[in-house]
């Protein structure tokens, strides 16, 4: 129910999600009046796979997290959640509010030991056509050293399981390479992650390096992850739309519309994998459980794609794996 368009992109999305997965199963939780209509389309094995669990409520995307999480009994979010946290589901995906989705998981899923507070990660494409997991995205505005030490070792797992690298490479988000840069949380977790032998940590990196592949696994605190992110999906998107966009006012060659047109649908090829759509769906990762939030305005192929991300998630066993590691690498405490 939530996000800039609610049930009019997340029931098509998920019925795509059905037609593409066989093996999935879904319940979709909100108002049955405004989720029956959209499933008349829905063929009968598609129906088989999913069911409407009723909400009283929704809670609104400009609600403050605090007040949300209070008033949050009987709310499509909450409800959804429960059903995780009861075994019902194997993972949530929500595209409401941030804030109130952080702290209802935190509230009935729990973080799992050794985890302050769970980050929000994504997997970002970058040129030499592969991916780099960043986190956190916003969950988080302001991180201690501890917090982005977990992040790392969180981020190192997701990369294993879910990119298939052995030793995935760790660097810390910086305003420059040197040792000295930055502020203390920073020099404080490069220090700590120096040390540790599970990861495999390169240094400092600069937001300008981002999309060049230089690092597996980018750790930074959710206030500059979150900026970083929205100015490069705002540039990418530009850059996209200017492909797209057509000359007026001129009369061309028809040689001349040729060559534009060949050469517009050649560059979407080439940087279509920069579409933000391709990598909606950040992961809340650090909970007992899965937890997808998706963009507020994804369109139906973007939620789609969170759908998706669900679906690895759960398979690849990624708060199990989480656990494991944390327990082998974090120190034991008193």
């Amino acid at each position: 129910m939530g996000g800039d368009f609610g049930p009019a992109v997340t029931v098509p999305a998920a019925l795509q999600a059905l037609e593409s997965n066989s093996q999935l199963n879904l319940l979709l939780v909100g108002n049955p009046d405004a989720i029956t209509p959209l499933l008349a389309k829905a063929d009968f094995d598609q129906r088989s796979r999913l069911q409407i669990i009723p909400a009283q409520s929704v809670i609104a995307s400009d609600a403050r997290p605090s007040h949300a999480v209070r008033n949050s009994r009987g709310s499509s979010m909450r409800i959804a959640l429960e059903l995780v946290k009861e075994g019902r589901a194997q993972a949530c995906v929500s595209a409401g509010n941030t804030g109130a989705l952080m702290g209802l998981s935190k509230l009935l899923l729990k973080p799992l030991d050794g985890i302050e507070r769970p980050a929000l990660v994504t997997m970002l494409p970058h040129q030499m056509r592969g991916k780099t997991v960043v986190l956190d995205l916003g969950a988080n505005v302001d991180c201690d050293s501890d917090m982005l030490v977990q992040f790392a070792i969180m981020g190192s797992v997701l990369a294993e399981e879910l990119l298939g690298l052995s030793q995935p490479r760790v660097a810390l988000l910086n305003i420059g390479e040197e040792e000295t840069k930055g502020p203390e949380p920073i020099r404080s977790a490069a220090a700590v992650l120096a040390a540790l032998p599970a990861i495999q940590y390169i240094g400092y990196l600069e937001a300008n390096e981002l999309l060049t592949g230089k690092t597996d696994v980018l750790v930074c605190d959710g206030f500059v992850g979150n900026v970083t992110l929205k100015t490069m999906e705002g540039v990418v998107r530009m850059f996209l739309s200017l492909l797209k966009s057509q000359s007026e006012g001129k009369k061309r060659a028809w040689w001349l519309i040729l060559l534009k047109h060949w050469l517009q649908k050649s560059l979407q090829r080439r940087f279509s994998h920069l579409n933000p759509d391709q990598y909606n769906g950040a992961c809340l990762l650090g909970l007992r459980g899965t937890v997808i939030k998706s963009h507020g305005a994804a369109n139906q192929r973007a939620f789609e794609v969170a759908i998706e991300q669900a679906v690895q998630a759960v398979r690849r066993q990624i708060p199990e794996r989480i656990a494991s590691r944390l327990k082998s690498v974090l120190p034991k405490s008193d």
